[in-house]
C-alpha cells in the first residue's frame, strides 16, 4: 500500500451534501458543520459533485434525490459504476415508496423525507461513517495481506496454497517430490512473509483476503 492511500484512508471524513436547491443545501451544510462538526462539502447537482469526487477520500453523502439532470438516483449508480462504495444517505421532498426501493436496492443506507431535523440526520450520518470507516479499514487490510502475498516467490505459494489445505509437510514433500527439510524451510519462509506464526493464523488470513 502506498504512502498516499494510506494517508488518504485515515483522514477525517467529509459529509458530502449534493442538492439543487441552494437554500436547503446550504441550511443541511451549515447545521451539520455545526452539530456534528464534521467537514462539510456541498453541490447544487450531480454532476458537479461527480466532477470532483475521489473515492479515496472517506466519508457519506447526504444525496437529494430528484434533481435536474442527473437525479441522484442516476448518481448512485454512476458511483458504483466507478466502484465507489461511498454511503449514501437519500433525502426527498416526495419519498415515493418505488423511489425508496430502487434507492435501497442501488445500496442508499436510508431516505429521509423533507423536512427532517438535524438531529434525525446526525444519526444516520453517524453510522454512514462508522460503515465507511469499518469498508476503508477492511480494504487496506486486505491490500496489505496481497501486498505480502506478492512477496512469495512461486513455490512458497505453492506450499502455501497446500498448508491452507491441511496438508502437512510431510505430505506435501511427497506431493511435490522434494525433501521434508526443503518443505520446513519454505514453510517457515511463508510465515515470515506473510506475518505469521502458524497454519492456524495463515489459514485466518486467507479467508479474511477471500472475504
Amino acid at each position: 500500500m502506498t504512502d498516499q492511500i494510506a494517508a488518504a484512508a485515515h483522514q477525517k471524513p467529509t459529509v458530502f451534501v449534493v442538492d439543487d436547491d441552494p437554500a436547503v443545501c446550504g441550511a443541511i451544510s451549515a447545521g451539520i458543520t455545526k452539530v456534528i462538526g464534521l467537514p462539510v462539502q456541498s453541490y447544487t447537482s450531480a454532476d458537479a459533485f461527480l466532477a470532483e469526487y475521489d473515492a479515496k477520500r472517506p466519508g457519506c453523502l447526504v444525496l437529494d434525490v430528484k434533481m435536474p439532470g442527473m437525479s441522484g438516483l442516476e448518481l448512485q449508480e454512476a458511483l458504483r459504476a466507478r466502484g465507489a462504495h461511498l454511503p449514501v444517505i437519500m433525502i426527498s421532498g416526495h419519498a415515493e415508496v418505488r423511489t425508496a426501493v430502487k434507492a435501497m436496492k442501488n445500496g442508499a443506507l436510508s431516505l429521509l423525507e423533507k423536512p427532517f431535523d438535524m438531529q434525525q440526520l446526525e444519526e444516520h450520518i453517524r453510522q454512514a461513517l462508522k460503515i465507511d470507516a469499518g469498508a476503508r479499514d477492511k480494504a487496506e487490510r486486505r491490500e496489505a495481506i496481497s501486498d505480502r502475498l506478492a512477496a512469495l516467490t512461486s513455490r512458497e505459494r505453492e506450499i502455501m496454497g497446500l498448508l491452507v489445505e491441511g496438508k502437512t509437510n510431510k505430505e506435501i514433500a511427497l506431493a511435490l517430490g522434494t525433501s521434508l527439510p526443503t518443505v520446513d524451510k519454505h514453510r517457515w519462509k511463508v510465515f515470515e512473509k506473510m506475518r505469521v506464526d502458524n497454519v492456524v493464523e495463515l489459514f485466518r488470513l486467507m479467508s479474511e483476503l477471500a472475504e
